[in-house]
């Protein structure tokens, strides 16, 4: 199957912390292909991959980090059609009180009245060692 010129796979690092996860871990932080944009995981660090203390603050990060990374390809979180979200939790209701709350809030405030499909997913681990939250996401361009 031969893609079109505009479907032509194009790998994207976020700027700082991206650049860093290119060179040094050989991934990229966003892929396009026509007019639909994936993205890795984005956590809560900053560009020094540090992480907050609070659980909240580390949410409202990986939610920027999310829009530093569809905008380095193009997309924004107005384009967001889908959102899986994975979170480390002490115990099994704790998603639903620490995490949900925040999550809503926050796609409430990046999405406005848009409601992506959403998957959550608890782990034991990610990527980072204090990390308790990972989002990816597909976004779609109009």
């Amino acid at each position: 199957m031969t893609l079109a010129p505009n479907e032509q796979p194009e790998l994207f690092a976020t700027p700082g912390y991206g650049e860093w996860a290119r060179e040094n871990l050989h991934y990229s932080q966003a892929l396009r292909i026509g007019n639909r944009v994936e993205i890795s995981g984005q956590g809560g660090w900053d560009d020094d991959w540090s992480l907050p203390e609070s659980l909240e603050e580390e949410i409202v990060r990986a939610f920027e980090n999310v829009e530093r990374t569809l905008a380095t390809a193009g997309a924004s979180w107005r384009d967001v059609v889908h959102v899986n979200s994975y979170h480390v939790a002490l115990s099994p209701d704790e998603i639903g009180r620490g995490h949900n709350d925040v999550m809503v809030a926050q796609l409430r405030r990046w999405m406005g009245e848009r409601a992506p499909i959403w998957t959550q997913t608890g782990v034991t681990a990610l990527g980072l060692a204090s990390m308790r939250v990972e989002i990816r996401v597909t976004a779609i361009l109009s």
